[in-house]
C-alpha cells in the first residue's frame, strides 16, 4: 500500500498545486515496504530503516526528488528529510530512533512563544519540544525493539508535519525575525508570482462582481459556495505558505467547525478577510510563497466511497439551485465540488489526477499563464477534446495494473458547454471503478 498521495504533473508543468507531495512515489515501494517489515522481524533494525525510508522517496520525471538523504555507517544509519519549512535530521541504531527539527533560537522566543511550545507538548503523541539552551526544538525518540514499519510511520509523520506547521506559525504569529535551518526552501520565480498575484485580483473581482450580482433574498447559500470556493481556489492553485496560509486555513476551519453561528455571519467574516487579502502589496503576497520538497502529506488517507458520497450531495444541492431558476452559481458548484475534494479528501493518486485534470479545463486561463498546459480555449469557448481525452486515458493506463477494472471514460463526456462537460465528468468519477487487485 502506499502511505501518502500524492499528485505529479505532466513534464510540460513543473509547477505544485495543492498540499500533495507532487511527485511520483518510487515504483517499487509495495516491495520495498514489506522488506522493511520482513527485516524488522529478523531484528536487522537498520537494513529495516533503509528498506523503509527508501519507500517514502519520490521522483520527478523519473529523477530523485532528494526528499530524504541517507548516510549509512557501521553501526548507525543517518537521515535527512524535508517536509515544507521543516529540515529533520536524525539517526538510528539497533536499539533506538533519533530524530530532531531546530525551530528557532531559544534567546530569540518570547514568553508568548515559549508558553506556545509548552500547550503544544499535551497534543502531541509521539513527539516533544525541547531546549538545549541554545536552540528550541521538536524531537522524537522511538525504542526499536519492537519496531515495525507502521509504528515508524506514523511518529515521524506527526514529527514532519507539525515541524512544517509551527515553523510557520512562529513566523506569522509571534514575530519571529529569522527561523532555523531553512536553507533548503526557494524562492518563486518573480515572474510566476505576477502571475499569481495578477489571478489573485482577477478572481477577486469576479468573486465581488458575482455577489453584487446575486438576488437580494435567498442568496445565503450562493454567496457561502463563492466566498468557499474562492478560498479552496486559492489553497489549491496559488499555493501560499506562511501567514495567507494559517489565516486562510483557520477561516476555513471557523467556517465548518461552527454550527451555531449563523451563514450570513460566517459569509461575512470570510468577505472580510478577503478584503484583506485584496489589500495586500505585492511585496507582502510574495513574502508568503516558497518551493520546498516534502515526504508526508498532511490529508488523511480516504476511500472513494466518500468522494462519492460527497459528490451525490453536491449534486442534489446543484440541482436544487438549477430547478429555482439560479443558472450563475451552477459553475461555481462545480468547481468548488473539485477543489473541496482535493482539499479535504486523501484521494488515491488517479483520482486526484483526474480532478486535477478537470481544474485545468476550468482554469485553463490560470495554467495557460503560469506555462502550464490549460484544455479550454476561453477566447474561443472550446474544448481541447482530444488532448482532455489523451490525458484520461494515459492516468488510467498508469494505474491500471494496481485497479484492474479502471476503464477511461474521455468518450462518454459531453463537450457541449462547460456545465454540460463538468456534470458528466463527475457522473464519470461517480461511477470510476477503483477496487484494487
Amino acid at each position: 500500500m502506499s502511505w501518502f498521495n500524492f499528485f505529479h504533473p505532466k513534464p510540460h508543468c513543473t509547477k505544485s498545486f495543492g498540499r500533495g507531495i507532487n511527485a511520483d512515489i518510487v515504483k517499487n515501494e509495495e516491495e520495498l515496504f514489506n522488506k522493511a517489515y520482513e527485516a524488522f522481524e529478523k531484528k536487522e533494525i537498520l537494513n529495516a530503516y533503509e528498506f523503509f525510508f527508501n519507500s517514502l522517496m519520490n521522483y520527478k520525471n523519473g529523477l530523485s526528488n532528494e526528499n530524504i538523504i541517507l548516510t549509512k555507517e557501521k553501526e548507525r544509519l543517518k537521515f535527512i528529510i524535508y517536509q515544507g519549512s521543516a529540515k529533520i535530521n536524525g539517526f538510528t541504531t539497533n536499539k533506538k530512533l533519533y530524530a530532531e527539527v531546530t525551530m528557532v533560537k531559544a534567546k530569540n522566543a518570547n514568553v508568548a512563544l515559549k508558553r506556545y511550545v509548552l500547550e503544544r507538548n499535551y497534543q502531541f503523541t509521539y513527539i516533544n519540544y525541547c531546549s538545549d539552551g541554545n536552540y528550541i526544538k521538536l524531537k522524537l525518540n522511538l525504542d526499536n525493539i519492537t519496531m515495525t514499519p507502521q509504528k515508524t510511520f506514523y511518529p515521524l509523520r506527526e514529527l514532519a508535519l507539525n515541524a512544517d506547521y509551527d515553523k510557520e506559525h512562529m513566523l506569522s504569529e509571534f514575530e519571529q525575525k529569522e527561523l532555523e535551518d531553512i536553507e533548503h526552501i526557494k524562492k518563486l520565480d518573480a515572474t510566476e508570482l505576477k502571475v499569481k498575484y495578477e489571478f489573485l485580483h482577477r478572481w477577486i473581482d469576479d468573486l465581488n462582481e458575482k455577489i453584487r450580482s446575486l438576488p437580494s433574498d435567498d442568496s445565503i447559500g450562493m454567496q457561502s459556495f463563492s466566498y468557499l470556493n474562492f478560498l479552496f481556489k486559492i489553497d489549491y492553485l496559488l499555493v501560499p505558505k506562511f501567514k495567507i496560509y494559517q489565516e486562510l486555513t483557520k477561516h476555513l476551519q471557523d467556517y465548518f467547525a461552527d454550527d451555531e453561528i449563523l451563514p450570513e455571519v460566517k459569509n461575512a467574516e470570510l468577505a472580510k478577510y478577503i478584503s484583506t487579502l485584496e489589500k495586500l502589496s505585492f511585496d507582502e503576497f510574495c513574502s508568503n510563497f516558497y518551493d520546498a520538497k516534502y515526504t508526508f502529506s498532511q490529508i488523511e488517507k480516504s476511500s472513494y466511497d466518500e468522494f462519492i458520497n460527497f459528490i451525490e450531495e453536491s449534486l442534489i444541492k446543484l440541482r436544487w439551485y438549477k430547478n429555482n431558476r439560479h443558472p450563475q452559481i451552477i459553475p461555481t458548484i462545480y468547481s468548488y465540488m473539485a477543489l473541496y475534494a482535493l482539499y479535504n479528501y486523501g484521494l488515491n493518486p488517479p483520482a486526484r489526477k483526474l480532478l486535477h485534470l478537470y481544474t485545468t479545463v476550468i482554469y485553463s486561463d490560470y495554467f495557460n499563464a503560469l506555462g502550464c498546459k490549460g484544455y479550454y480555449d476561453n477566447d474561443k469557448n472550446k474544448f481541447l477534446k482530444s488532448e482532455i481525452i489523451d490525458e484520461i486515458e494515459d492516468i488510467i493506463s498508469e494505474y491500471k495494473h494496481q485497479y484492474k477494472l479502471l476503464k477511461a471514460f474521455g468518450d462518454e463526456l459531453d463537450f457541449t458547454s462547460l456545465n454540460d462537460f463538468s456534470n458528466s465528468y463527475f457522473s464519470a468519477l461517480k461511477n470510476i471503478n477503483f477496487h484494487e487487485a
